[in-house]
């Protein structure tokens, strides 16, 4: 079969990899893709928020299956396009996508169906955000309501912090993001990923992961789409699993089919954990980055046909086939990211790294120039390996790292510290 993802990060270079490797897969293009998927895929030109574009282009390359990675496509309403037009996809339709394409959405979701989240206010104007924060006082939440790339996303320890970010969003640092703000209870605890697929009535878990958000070591500094992770998350034990399923997954699928916007594709909860029970941070409806790296290599070619089977509305009786193992993820950086960075230095040393199902550098922010790779983002390149303890997970993806020539980037050296220590 021929198969279309969309995207070009680090999150499609792990999907591509695996769906690779299902023998199901004849022909598979990504679409814009980067220097390293371009290795095993063909890379198409395609602006992916077109969904008449995007329908178009698997007309005329008669592709059967189409993968949507990032979530800007599936608000512009690509996979409700694809849907339409009788072309199997993977994601939800652009009302469905809302989960995380608003949060006070989700939040109103979770209101109505009594899925356990932080106490929150959202806001249309500065001046009453202010206020709100100023009676509640810090530690707090602050957070930009549209999509903003994973970045709008302030927890303000200090009154101050919280006052600055409001200012800063309605400001206009995050863009159509920030036209209102959602102020959140902080909560305690510790957070963790959980990912699930739905096919609009059945819901089948397919992994955990805990991300590295912050920028420096130590967990300090500001907010990124993320430096790093791991799976499993230890502390997602089964006991936690099924009160999430119980209590946020299953309630949260029986609310949005109610309302008339069923879900189907992947549904990744971000949850904070304490005490052993855990509430729900925020949705997400695509696989995270890093998280899908990690989540890839250990299941491999089995994810295209669960994918498949939550786009056609048969997950009922499939299942998961888990190696035991671990798996670890280093993003390196270019200098100043989540700030400002410099696009085109070259990256060195990357013929000689091994690709293999238990060592993999995916690309994220990579592009070909003049014969040479080099870094066209801010997240740039994701050193990935396979193990049968994290620590040794953790070795293999520091080696990775420590081939590459690229002194532009930096990284963090404390990925998995929580599980590790």
């Amino acid at each position: 079969m021929n198969i279309l993802v969309l995207g070009g990060g680090g999150r499609e270079h792990a999907l591509a990899w695996a769906i690779k490797q299902n023998p199901k897969c004849d022909r598979l293009i990504v679409a814009p893709g980067n220097a390293g998927i371009a290795a095993l895929a063909e890379c198409a030109r395609l602006d992916i928020l077109n969904p008449a574009e995007v329908v178009d282009f698997c007309a005329e390359n008669a592709v059967d299956f189409v993968v949507i990675g990032p979530e800007a496509p599936l608000a512009a309403g690509v996979a409700d396009a694809l849907d339409a037009s009788g072309i199997s996809v993977f994601g939800p339709s652009a009302a469905a996508a809302r989960l995380e394409a608003s949060k006070s959405f989700t939040k109103a979701i979770c209101d109505a169906c009594g899925a356990p989240t932080a106490a929150w206010a959202r806001f249309d104007a500065a001046e009453p955000a202010r206020a709100y924060i100023q009676a509640q006082g810090a530690p707090i939440v602050v957070k930009a309501d549209g999509l903003a790339a994973g970045k709008g996303v302030i927890v303000a320890m200090t009154e101050a912090e919280a006052l600055a970010a409001v200012d800063d969003i309605f400001g206009g640092a995050f863009g159509d993001a920030g036209a209102s703000v959602v102020i959140e209870e902080f909560m305690q605890g510790e957070e963790a990923s959980f990912f699930v697929l739905s096919d609009e009535r059945d819901v089948l878990a397919v992994g955990t992961a805990q991300d590295h958000k912050r920028v420096g070591e130590g967990d300090t500094g500001p907010n990124t789409g993320g430096m790093g992770a791991y799976s499993p998350a230890p502390i997602l034990t089964q006991t936690v699993a099924d009160q999430v399923m119980a209590e946020i997954i299953r309630p949260t699928i029986a609310e949005m089919a109610r309302r008339g916007t069923p879900f189907r594709g992947v549904l990744y909860a971000g949850l904070m954990i304490d005490g052993g029970r855990a509430r729900l941070v925020e949705y997400n409806v695509r696989f995270g980055d890093p998280e899908a790296q990690v989540l890839m290599m250990r299941l491999g070619g089995q994810i295209l046909d669960l994918m498949m089977a939550a786009a056609e509305g048969r997950l009922a009786g499939m299942q998961v086939n888990w190696a035991q193992d671990h798996a670890l993820c280093v993003v390196m950086a270019a200098k100043g990211y989540p700030g400002d960075y410099e696009k085109g230095s070259v990256i060195g040393g990357l013929a000689a790294l091994p690709e293999s199902a238990r060592q993999m550098l995916f690309h994220a922010g990579t592009a070909m120039q003049d014969g040479a790779v080099v870094a066209s983002g801010g997240r740039v390149l994701c050193a990935t390996a396979r193990g049968d303890s994290l620590a040794q997970a953790r070795d293999g993806a520091y080696a990775l790292v420590d081939a590459v020539d690229w002194p532009e980037g930096f990284f963090r050296r404390d990925i998995g510290w929580r599980a590790l220590d």
